[in-house]
């Protein structure tokens, strides 16, 4: 009967905590929250890791209220949670699910009391939110003009220094020609007005950012798929103005054009990477380091969480990295900051980076879609 009941299970992927992420080939059963493998990560001296919130179905994309009230977002879950720490105990012991059965209600953001949902084509907003966590708010619809493709069409969101919102348009396919609003990053008003794109050739960026000192975009990128396994890089990048081109669908990795739609292009006339990463590693999530609690080194540095690939003969990422800046914002490394969520010896994999968030004592959060947690790194040293 045990067996039975097993079977059944595994067939029909309904016991909790169970997972198939599409296209995925992820080959270890998931661990638990109290069974997940800490003691195998490797991080820089001085630092560790924790299970900040447990059981939380798809985590992915965080925002911070100011009370400490953490907002999570999530793809294939379809819903977004409210988490709190009531007992401020560094664990979260409270749990409020304020959507269900959204599309893809991927990217979120607390905006002056606010909390901003993207969904695939809209963006929603729940008024006064912290007031009204219990009170089973309802969303107004923003905007609801974004096209309804789901090939990337889950979206990371954020507000800017110009206090509009952004939002990128991933590209409807791997590799194609399409219309301007796709492959590109768009920004409206908060109340929905003024639809702008504001940058172009981006094939699906889910994780942007604005650096602290003088306030440029800078923003991860997938590459393409289908050109082996090491090609091509994906990539960091950063804007110094609007209005640039990354190089989608023709360039790709800044010095490699496309073998269909780079005829006659080139790449000279694309901004290039700040920074090439893994081949498939799939970077998501970037925030820039603060100095409140980790070491001084860290300030003003990228930090971004690689997803890991899914269509690669040997599997790549599943880990924290760090790029280093110099004082003109040029890269002068990429290199691990938190690895061992892939077995390199085996290829397995149980867990999968997705988003950085701060918390004010200085301590990184990271959310993890797979093992559906989120971790809290902090600096002991």
């Amino acid at each position: 009967m045990r067996f039975s009941l097993l079977l059944i299970c595994t067939l029909l992927f309904s016991c909790k905590g169970a997972i198939n992420p599409p296209g995925n080939m992820l080959n270890r059963d998931k661990e638990t929250p109290e069974t997940l493998p800490l003691h195998t990560l490797k991080l820089p001296d001085g630092f560790s890791i924790s299970v900040y919130a447990r059981d939380i179905d798809n985590a992915r994309s965080m925002s911070l209220a100011p009370d400490g009230t953490l907002f999570v977002g999530t793809r294939s879950a379809g819903n977004v949670y409210a988490l709190r720490d009531t007992d401020n105990d560094q664990k979260i012991d409270q749990s409020i699910t304020l959507l269900e059965d959204a599309k893809m209600p991927n990217g979120v953001v607390f905006h002056e009391g606010d909390l901003y949902v993207a969904e695939v084509s809209r963006i929603l907003k729940f008024e006064n939110i912290l007031e009204n966590l219990n009170k089973n708010p309802q969303p107004v619809v923003v905007y609801d003009q974004y096209p309804t493709e789901t090939h990337h069409g889950w979206k990371f969101i954020d507000f800017g220094p110009d206090g509009k919102l952004y939002v990128p348009v991933g590209a409807p396919c791997n590799i194609c020609e399409s219309d301007e609003i796709y492959a590109s990053l768009t920004r409206i008003n908060p109340d929905g007005t003024d639809l702008e794109i504001v940058q172009h050739g981006i094939r699906n960026t889910v994780g942007f950012t604005w650096h602290p000192v003088n306030g440029d975009l800078w923003f991860t990128d997938n590459g393409r798929d289908m050109m082996g396994d090491d090609m091509p890089a994906c990539e960091v990048n950063h804007a110094t103005e609007e209005q640039m081109h990354f190089g989608y669908p023709y360039c790709h990795q800044g010095d490699t054009l496309d073998d269909k739609f780079g005829e006659g292009k080139n790449c000279n006339d694309y901004t290039a990477p700040a920074q090439n990463v893994d081949p498939h590693s799939a970077p998501l999530g970037i925030e820039f380091g603060k100095d409140l609690m980790f070491p001084s080194k860290y300030k003003n540095q990228a930090f971004i969480a690689e997803h890991g690939s899914w269509n690669r003969s040997k599997k790549i990422g599943y880990k924290v990295s760090l790029i280093t800046l110099d004082e003109n914002y040029q890269s002068t490394g990429y290199s691990p900051f938190i690895e061992g969520w892939l077995d390199e010896a085996t290829d397995d994999v149980w867990g999968r980076p997705v988003d950085i968030e701060w918390m004010p004592d200085g301590s990184m959060l990271l959310s993890d879609d797979f093992a559906n947690v989120i971790y809290r790194i902090s600096y002991d040293g």
